[in-house]
């Protein structure tokens, strides 16, 4: 190993280091293919208001952070956005404001401003050499990421168990395509460089001349132009710091780009270093929104109140009373946006039922270990760590999962093997007969189906009997589900049976870590089953009736029918009940594949939804979260019965019964937190698709089996792709950020943030707008920031 190279190792090189690791938290993660995570790309801005973060991505991106002006100006021509919205936001608005309605109208009418990024090294290279340096730099660092960051699919890893920037030199100093290129030497160069990443920063910064207060928003340039890779290396130091330790590989990832600058400036130094002095000099100056930048912020704003106005209007309406006494069943479901149209649908047809909403992983916090499987899924959260471990294989089973496991590793290598360059091509060749069945059967929309008899999931033995009454009790309070027990509840998890897109994990329960619910849905019924967990619960003041029975459940988001598990042991004194609720779930499910049916195109009706998942020429199974724009947390009866349309993730709580109002605190801190990244996912691939898109999926190939580039290299996509929020010709998602409506009091709302800076963050930089309701479920109070509270504008905003 070469020595470390130290001379002239500086404070202001410590400060470079200082910037770089700022800039590494700046990126948003990016999770691989298989357990899909919804994120949100402005993570790392939270703590800055939206016209900041415009002002600083047409620095960095090329991009704002908000619509074209278009936008804003066709839906107040539509009266969507009305006056008495432009004047709310108006009058809340930042310095340097339109002065008027009149002024504000008019920006919208404006041209856009044209915004560029700021030009790289390599950009303005490119200018003079005639050679696209950037494309360039793209390929090749994609070409060695696919191989690094591979978990299966290439037979030929790059280096495995190295660290990032020593594997990346190993290729870097044998790769010949920079010298075709035209820059001479970079290999050997490349292969003298220290081992360091650390050192290889510093010493390029003092090559291309960076300055200190340069350096934040370069250094985030150009970690945002590695797009996916660098969001695949946060994800890491992100699981590192989950488990209280770090990685260095997203530092390493722009050591590796600032060695292609350092590279390029030496080659082209003499015909760019005055232009890239005057680049240095920008990236020195504080961004600084510009009036339209306002403006358009402003638009936004007044966008978002037009949308609560119409949340307002609907939870004003009419209620549909709660069944009285105790009801004949209940089904809690995830807050899922997707659930709230099978929930209304199901107590429609079966009004003695009562739908309960609860985060989709069901408080279960499990590392769960599928039959013949070595994989442990953390099947929860990402801002959660696995508490508990549990696995699908019953101790008598135990000889043949060993054996099924062999099997599964021989399938695995025979299916790297498949994907492997060196025998893809004669693979297809000799093998696409025997294919031949399974193309004919998804051509043919034969949809696949959930399987009801698969092994029933269970707790590892260390979970001692005391800690599952704790657990159980915790969950039951936070479900807000401690009385009135229907004969039989449902614990339904959700999913979706997709075989004809990468992303399909995406589709999966975003609290579940990209994975169907069903797992912690059977583990939790399991777990109140237990006579030993049911006594505990008594002595904690929770009865559960001798004749409650709970079953674990799986809603298919993909063609909305519901899956009952381990139900064949099931005493038949609940026959009359399972079979009531079977029935009513098969009609809820008729009624919401047809509402599902009118948002999606070509879907003429309801049975023509069901097959879209196994259909190969479809590119869009379902919407999804698409049109997610509001969070309630209050008692089911103030929106049973009131069409939210798909909108709404929808929490059961009833702030009475929370003593203390620790459930409060863990909905202000985890639901509403995954809501606001879903929510901020579908914005951001909407406002700014070419940074926080995923692309086209017709181009989508999959690399390294954990990500998707359009063509055959380069950038790695992150975001959603375009078909998951444009139906071809408008986009099925309006880019609101999310409104979070609670029935609390505002007192408590208020000291829970105040103890939680980052929650309050979100809402004081109005990443998520914070509503409270009264007791009849009206919105009465709006939050305007520094934990105050005003009276939210009913009047002025019905009377439009």
């Amino acid at each position: 190993m070469k020595a470390e190279t130290h001379a002239g190792f500086s404070g202001a090189h410590l400060e470079f280091i200082a910037d770089a690791e700022a800039a590494c938290r700046a990126i948003p993660p990016l999770w691989p293919l298989s357990s899909s995570v919804a994120v949100n790309p402005f993570l790392g801005q939270a703590d800055r208001p939206l016209p900041e973060v415009s002002s600083l991505l047409s620095r960095v991106a090329g991009t704002e952070a908000t619509m074209p002006n278009a936008w804003y100006q066709s839906r107040i021509a539509d009266g969507t956005i009305n006056d008495a919205d432009l004047i709310a936001a108006l009058a809340d608005a930042p310095a340097g404001a339109p002065a008027s309605l009149e002024a504000l109208k008019a920006a919208a009418l404006a041209p856009d401003d044209a915004v560029s990024a700021l030009p790289t090294v390599a950009d303005c290279a490119a200018e003079v050499s005639g050679t696209d340096w950037p494309r360039l730099i793209e390929d090749r660092i994609g070409a060695w990421a696919a191989g690094y960051f591979d978990t299966g699919q290439a037979l030929w890893q790059v280096s495995p168990g190295s660290g990032a920037f020593e594997c990346w030199q190993l290729f870097a100093s044998r790769d010949l395509t920079p010298e075709i290129a035209g820059l001479t030497g970079f290999a050997a160069t490349v292969s003298e460089l220290p081992t360091r990443a650390r050192t290889v920063l510093s010493l390029a910064c003092d090559a291309v001349g960076l300055s200190h207060a340069a350096a934040p928003t370069y250094f985030h340039q150009l970690l945002l132009g590695l797009g996916g890779w660098a969001q695949l290396a946060r994800q890491r130091l992100w699981e590192a710091e989950l488990s209280g330790g770090s990685d260095p590989i997203t530092g390493d990832m722009l050591a590796i780009r600032l060695v292609w600058e350092q590279a390029l400036m030496e080659r082209y130094g003499d015909q760019i270093r005055a232009r890239w002095a005057q680049v240095v000099a920008e990236h020195a100056e504080k961004p600084k929104p510009t009036s339209s930048q306002i403006a358009k912020a402003i638009l936004q704003d007044a966008a978002e109140r037009a949308g609560q106005r119409t949340l307002a209007a609907t939870l004003a309406g009419s209620d549909q009373p709660q069944p009285d006494g105790r009801p004949e069943l209940q089904a809690a479901f995830c807050i899922d946006v997707r659930s709230e149209v099978f929930r209304r649908a199901l107590e429609t047809v079966h009004p003695e039922c009562q739908t309960l909403g609860f985060a989709g992983f069901f408080g279960v916090t499990a590392g769960h270990r599928d039959f013949a499987s070595d994989v442990v899924e953390a099947r929860l959260p990402v801002l959660l760590t696995p508490g508990l471990q549990s696995s699908a294989t019953a101790p008598e089973a135990a000889a043949a999962d060993l054996a099924a496991r062999v099997g599964a590793r021989a399938a695995r290598a025979w299916g790297r093997f498949k994907l492997a360059a060196v025998s893809s091509f004669a693979f297809v060749e000799a093998t696409g007969p025997v294919y031949v069945g399974k193309l004919l059967r998804d051509a043919m929309r034969l949809p696949h189906g959930r399987q009801s008899d698969t092994p029933q999931p269970r707790f590892s033995d260390d979970f001692a009997t005391a800690d599952r009454i704790a657990a159980a009790g915790k969950i039951l309070r936070a479900m807000s589900l401690t009385e009135n027990f229907a004969p039989l509840v449902l614990l339904v998890g959700h999913g979706s049976s997709v075989v004809n897109n990468p992303n399909a994990s995406a589709l999966q329960c975003g609290a579940c870590g990209g994975y169907a619910g069903d797992v912690n849905a059977r583990l939790l019924a399991g777990l109140l089953n237990e006579p030993s967990v049911r006594e505990g619960l008594a002595e904690e003041g929770i009865h559960i009736p001798a004749d409650t029975i709970f079953v674990g459940a799986l809603h298919d988001t993909s063609n909305d029918t519901v899956t009952l598990f381990d139900t064949d042991d099931i005493e038949q004194r609940f026959a009359a009940s399972l079979s009531r609720a079977k029935e009513g779930l098969a009609a809820a499910g008729r009624i919401a594949r047809t509402e599902r049916a009118l948002r999606l195109p070509r879907a003429e009706d309801g049975d023509a939804v069901s097959s879209r998942g196994t259909d190969w020429a479809e590119t869009r199974p379902e919407w999804a979260l698409a049109g997610c724009n509001a969070f309630i947390a209050a008692p089911r009866g103030r929106t049973r019965g009131k069409a939210l349309n798909g909108k709404a993730f929808l929490h059961d709580y009833d702030w009475t019964e929370d003593e203390g109002f620790a459930v409060l605190e863990l909905i202000l801190t985890a639901p509403v937190v995954v809501a606001s990244w879903i929510s901020l996912q579908y914005y951001g691939s909407v406002v700014a698709p070419d940074v926080f898109g995923g692309g086209n999926k017709l181009l989508h190939n999959v690399t390294g089996g954990i990500g998707v580039v359009e063509g055959n290299g380069g950038v790695l996509r992150a975001g959603l792709p375009t078909q998951s929020v444009h139906d071809g010709s408008a986009f099925v998602h309006d880019p609101l950020r999310l409104s979070v409506c609670l029935e609390a009091p505002a007192e408590a709302v208020a000291e829970i943030l105040s103890r939680h800076s980052q929650v309050s963050a979100l809402f004081d930089n109005r990443w998520l707008h914070l509503l409270l309701l009264d007791a009849a479920g009206h919105i009465e109070s709006r939050y305007v920031g520094g934990l105050r509270f005003e009276p939210f504008a009913v009047a002025a905003d019905l009377a439009a």
